[in-house]
């Protein structure tokens, strides 16, 4: 955990959530709960699941008629049901119709190829309003901002259901492979469609993850692909995934990969005195950045008559250096983490009748993690910490009429999280060993009029926390909306005008409640309310001889955070309390352009986004920061990909900016932060040998060979290579 210095004289405010995951815990005192509002919340959780258990009470018995012997005719050909679009659902009724107010970015499977990125988290930097927190190398924790809101506000989610971190409700994309995913997927404020878990309206912004679903071709019946990967830093990944076609109705998938790399890299040093002049220049190499990670998925999909379900179990482990920030002239740090994140979840959708279809979604997970710090200069440290969650859901949609539908969808969530130290005596008396219990509730209605198209939510959110030692945060009850509006305003160009509204709040963590004598039980959630206005063109010219397509679009937007959860000191440097004391304004434009064209057998694309953003601090006007840029939150930024393709080759060239920052409050020379820019280079060429298919990858990243940090004192690689070879039969 890295705290920032308090300078004296000056009272220091810092952001807990993006920081490194913590090491310690304990309890800190707590309120009474009321008993009244006891009574109020047990009358609204009868109520809620009394609404759900009635929608899924309906589908079990619609479930009764339906002929399961006729999911599948015998004159139908072979191969018609596994050849599906993963955006088509199997037997969806034309009264469902998706709805989409706010349209998502999105980078397909073959986008995602033709990018050098190694994980989700290297993908996702291509998206406009979006910051990366990298610390660098293979290995390093990889975290991701929306529009200036904080790691906390924004939700991943895995194949339609949230991956989760009661601890410091952060996830470390890092750790998921682009080898099995199909698409992926950023929306601002939620997901433009109602038929959806009550988690997926909980969010200020959601990254869906969509993983490939086998599809066969006629007469095959498996499918295997063999891909190995080796560069800089050490870097051995082999990777294989093999899909079975059990049945016409089930197949199965498996994939797994090993990611083995030393994380060594060669990265400039600079040391500058208070005037930002640069007193010391030196060349290093980074240290304890190596990892060792395996990664195991297996699935079993199916499809019925009108609909489908999947249930997949997934395993990570790792072992990994936390290479440490580099600070007077310390190269080399002690600290290693042990990970293993294992979940099973399965996902159930289905249309009963002409106008009612159900989901269910549900999910088992445990995580594991073990920290140590081994610096003899330091103390030492052994600590353990294991959570475990459960997760169920049931959405049901209902077609009022053919443009006007409803949902109702409720989940909960049960967490737990326990703790072993390296002196268990001090264990037991410290840790409070806290379990949540979350309910939501959300309905939502969608209706299309005209060239209007429109949707309204409200989500209920019901907490509730026990522990074992101390006494917990009071329960906690907040309903906040959610409005979409979009409109075309000519009949015969695809232009559209769109606009939300949506408030929005995260819960404290376990972290934020609990963490060693700084945790703060009485914590109010954090509030963010979101304005976003904005249009979206899009042509198509198959008919011209150059150019194929445009799609354009730009938005602008306001944001506004209250009761933002912050580090304040107390007294005593390096002791702290958690506190709601923060607020931040943010202002933005995001500006995205796709385009394809054709010269003969030459294809060309181009992807263009570009950021800016004025996120400035509110809290108080005593403060010397007050209006100041926050830490880490660049004025401009954005991204440019190219690629050509000709007979088999690929050429694709991609660019990232970010802007001049600060990384702190204060926006002084001191605390600036240069801007930086990377260019990365691929080629790759695809030979088909009979019914197979080999492809050679060689790309080159940071060519020009920058030195920079995402993060301060967390230097990134200088030019590296990887190559990639990829078999598919």
């Amino acid at each position: 955990m890295n705290i920032s210095t308090r300078m004296p004289g000056r009272r220091r405010v810092r952001d807990k959530s993006e920081d490194l995951p913590s090491r310690n815990f304990t309890a800190s005192p707590a309120g009474t709960r009321a008993a009244a509002g006891q009574k109020f919340m047990k009358r609204i959780y009868r109520l809620i699941v009394s609404a759900c258990f009635l929608g899924c009470g309906s589908v079990a018995f619609a479930q009764t008629s339906v002929d399961t012997t006729s999911v599948l005719r015998k004159d139908m050909p072979l191969d018609s049901v596994q050849v599906i679009k993963e955006a088509v659902i199997v037997g969806a009724p034309a009264e469902h119709r998706y709805r989409e107010v706010i349209p998502a970015q999105t980078l397909k499977e073959e986008e995602l190829q033709r990018l050098n990125s190694f994980s989700v988290a290297d993908a996702i930097r291509y998206f406009s309003g979006v910051h990366l927190k990298d610390y660098g190398g293979v290995g390093g924790l990889k975290t991701v901002n929306i529009r200036s809101m904080g790691t906390n506000h924004m939700a991943v989610f895995y194949d339609g259901i949230q991956l989760g971190n009661a601890q410091n409700g952060q996830v470390d994309l890092g750790r998921f492979s682009l080898d099995d995913v199909e698409e992926i997927s950023l929306y601002n404020g939620q997901k433009s469609d109602i038929f959806q878990s009550a988690k997926d309206f909980g969010a200020s912004g959601t990254i869906y993850i969509t993983t490939r679903r086998p599809r066969f071709e006629k007469g095959r019946n498996a499918n295997f692909k063999a891909t190995m990967k080796t560069g800089s830093f050490g870097l051995i990944n082999p990777s294989i995934r093999s899909e079975y076609k059990i049945s016409d109705a089930v197949s199965a998938s498996f994939s797994g990969e090993w990611v083995n790399a030393t994380g060594k890299y060669k990265f400039r040093y600079r040391r500058r005195n208070t005037l930002g002049e640069i007193v010391y220049d030196t060349t290093a190499v980074r240290h304890n950045g190596d990892i060792n990670a395996t990664r195991l998925e297996a699935a079993l999909h199916g499809v019925m008559s009108e609909g489908r379900w999947t249930v997949r179990a997934y395993s990570y482990n790792s072992e990994r250096g936390i290479p440490g920030a580099i600070v007077n002239n310390v190269f080399r740090n002690g600290e290693r983490l042990w990970d293993t994140n294992s979940f099973i979840q399965g996902t159930f959708t289905n249309r009963w009748t002409q106008k009612f279809r159900s989901l269910v979604n549900a999910k088992y997970a445990a995580d594991y993690t073990h920290y140590e710090n081994q610096d003899a200069k330091l103390i030492q440290t052994k600590n353990t910490y294991r959570q475990k969650e459960l997760y169920a859901s049931c959405a049901n949609l209902y077609n009022i009429l053919d443009n006007w539908e409803v949902s109702l969808s409720y989940d909960f969530q049960w967490n737990t999280l326990d703790a072993t130290f390296y002196m268990p005596a001090e264990s037991d008396g410290t840790f409070p060993y806290p379990t949540r219990y979350t309910q939501m509730a959300a309905l939502a209605t969608a209706f299309e009029w005209g060239r209007f198209k429109g949707q309204a939510s409200v989500l209920g959110c019901f907490v509730h926390e026990k522990v074992k030692r101390f006494e917990a945060r009071p329960d906690k009850a907040v309903a906040t909306p959610a409005f979409f509006l979009s409109y075309k305003p000519f009949r015969r160009q695809d232009l559209s005008l769109r606009a939300f509204y949506k408030r929005m709040f995260r819960m404290p963590t376990f972290n934020d409640l609990y963490y060693t004598d700084m945790g703060n039980a009485f914590l109010k959630p954090e509030y963010a309310e979101q304005f976003n206005i904005g249009l979206k063109y899009t042509k198509d010219y198959r008919n011209m001889s150059v150019l194929r397509t445009v799609d354009a679009s730009v938005d602008a937007y306001y944001n506004h955070i209250t009761d933002k959860i912050i580090a304040y000191p107390k007294g005593q440097q390096f002791r702290w309390t958690m506190l709601n004391l923060g607020e931040v304004d943010i202002k933005g434009v995001d500006v995205a352009l796709n385009t394809a064209l054709a010269f003969g057998e030459v294809e060309a694309t181009a992807r263009l986004q570009y950021t800016y953003q004025e996120a400035i601090d509110v809290t108080d006007p005593a403060d010397t920061y007050y209006r100041d840029q926050i830490p880490y939150i660049p004025w401009h930024s954005g991204s440019a990909v190219l690629s050509l393709f000709y007979k088999g080759w690929g050429l694709n060239y991609s660019f990232i900016y970010t802007g001049e920052r600060y990384n702190q409050q204060e926006n002084i020379p001191r605390n600036h932060t240069q801007p930086w820019y990377t260019s990365d280079l691929s080629l790759q060429k695809s030979f088909v040998i009979r019914t197979r298919t080999l492809k050679l990858t060689a790309e080159i990243n940071n060519l020009l060979g920058q030195d920079y940090d995402v993060v301060l004192n967390y230097p990134m690689p200088k030019t590296n290579f990887r190559f990639v070879t990829s078999f598919n039969f």
